[in-house]
């Protein structure tokens, strides 16, 4: 599938969904799965033990990249690429075998897990590192850690650590987001973690736009990091696809409210893009056409136009 096809129809959007969902390698997913009814999922060392052993078997079996984890008593969150059109088929295997195995271990019958995996679509840089530093504060969020290296079951310390630890989760790709050295991007990988510490945040369980809200956050307490981070471009160079950072599209929507030659072809075509990216990013058409200053219809004709 082709992902900029999948944007301008509408299919790739940021938001977390349980149905319809996407499956499409390369893209970056935030996967999280819960407890049924909020049960435990995880009652002693070797349950997290076992789900981090099970993890490494998956994403080597199914051709998994895994960015960065965190296995919460009753939650679970993973930032993954497939390389091939399996990220369902690989999930599923994940989850009923953890099941199975929790199952048969405390004898107890049913559904362990509450529903679907639900999943989001990481398409910017901003995003992205912005959903790696969600997952790594959970266990401060939730009190069971003072500083997320100290929580043993998450990718945190892998970001964090200078020296190499041999493990299934490449942190790289996120860390080669920032600028600098490699000690460089540790330490500043470092310092959001702590700032973001100190941010009230939501639950993306609850509120699907948490991780948004958390960026915005976050890039107003380091502005001139979030820049770089906004050019470096990573998302973009692996898939070929470019998302604006919001304020850039900002900038945008405010230059096409101000042109004086709106029906011109190259406004239209910018008129195009913007709304591309906002749909992307899971904005209904009635939110855009508020954004841009037009009618739900005039936003659905310029969406149906042949490219020019």
């Amino acid at each position: 599938m082709d992902p900029i096809q999948l944007i301008r129809e509408g299919k790739v959007k940021r938001f977390f969904r349980a149905t319809k969902k996407l499956n499409v390698p390369e893209l970056v997913y935030h996967i999280t799965q819960r407890g049924a009814g909020r049960e435990p999922l995880f009652i002693e060392d070797d349950d997290y033990l076992s789900m981090l052993a099970l993890m490494k078997e998956i994403c080597e079996k199914h051709s998994l990249k895994m960015y960065a984890f965190c296995l919460m008593p009753n939650h679970i969150h993973l930032l993954l690429s497939p390389t091939h059109e399996n990220l369902s088929e690989a999930m599923r295997d994940l989850f009923s075998k953890y099941a199975m195995r929790f199952n048969r271990k405390y004898q107890r019958k049913g559904h362990l897990f509450g529903g679907p995996y639900r999943q989001a679509t990481c398409l910017d840089d901003s995003y992205l590192l912005a959903a790696s530093l969600y997952i790594h504060l959970n266990p401060v969020k939730a009190g069971l850690a003072n500083n997320p290296i100290d929580y043993r079951w998450s990718s945190s310390r892998l970001y964090c650590k200078g020296r190499k630890i041999k493990s299934f989760v490449d942190p790289d790709f996120i860390l080669n987001i920032l600028p600098g050295t490699k000690p460089e991007k540790r330490e500043k990988y470092s310092l959001l973690l702590a700032r973001g510490a100190g941010l009230g945040i939501g639950q993306v369980l609850e509120n699907e736009d948490a991780i948004e809200v958390f960026s915005s956050k976050l890039a107003s307490l380091s502005p001139e990091l979030f820049k770089i981070v906004q050019k470096s471009r990573e998302v973009a160079k692996r898939l070929g696809i470019r998302l604006l950072s919001m304020e850039e599209l900002d900038d945008k929507i405010e230059e096409i409210r101000r042109n004086p030659q709106p029906n011109k072809p190259e406004t239209r075509r910018a008129k195009r893009f913007v709304i591309e990216q906002l749909i992307a990013r899971g904005f209904k058409r009635s939110e855009i056409a508020h954004r841009l200053g037009m009618s739900r219809k005039a936003v659905y004709n310029i969406l149906k136009a042949p490219l020019q």
